[in-house]
């Protein structure tokens, strides 16, 4: 069994301690599904990339952004949302952690 508050603690002080400010784990891999803890400290920007098949975002802890065509989807601790079909992005307004779920074909 996983511990999500576990390691987001543990990735949270490797993205504090990285000079990229960032940090990530895959949890899980099961055929398309795969499960992601990624930790970015507060202004840490993963640039634009393309969107898997489908695909979903929870804020773990802190409040981050999907970046979409230059707009700006704002997502705190609590949150799970779906991570739109297009170009986008995430950036840290403050330290962060989030869980992403995608399903890879």
């Amino acid at each position: 069994m996983v511990d999500l508050e576990q390691l987001a603690d543990e990735h949270a002080a490797k993205a504090a301690a990285s000079p990229h400010g960032r940090s990530a784990h895959l949890v899980l891999h099961d055929g398309v599904l795969r499960q992601t803890v990624i930790a970015l400290t507060a202004g840490t920007a993963l640039d634009e990339h393309s969107a898997p098949s489908a695909a979903s975002i929870q804020v773990l802890r802190g409040r981050v952004s999907l970046t979409i065509a230059g707009r700006l989807q704002e997502l705190s601790a609590g949150r799970l949302e779906p991570v739109p079909q297009e170009r986008h992005g995430l950036l840290a307004h403050v330290d962060s952690v989030v869980l992403l779920t995608a399903v890879t074909v």
